[in-house]
């Protein structure tokens, strides 16, 4: 029997309420929860933070918007 195959959007339906961790394509890193996304993969965080390159919080953002053509990647935080 073949095995399930997960669909990106699968995954980002499981993540919405989850915490994650996104890399832009310009090196930042945000961390935030998933409120919602959009096929174009344009995503609302809210308690959004950007973070230094240790991890730390550099800035807190609040509730923002993220353009998915600058998206790296996104993983569970």
């Amino acid at each position: 029997m073949a095995a399930m195959h997960e669909r990106p959007f699968d995954l980002l339906n499981k993540a919405v309420g989850q915490q994650v961790l996104i890399r832009l394509k310009n090196g930042t890193d945000m961390r935030g929860k998933v409120q919602s996304f959009d096929v174009h993969m344009n995503i609302v965080l809210e308690n959004c933070e950007e973070l230094e390159e240790t991890g730390s919080v550099r800035t807190k953002l609040g509730t923002i918007l993220l353009r998915g053509g600058n998206i790296l990647f996104i993983s569970p935080a």
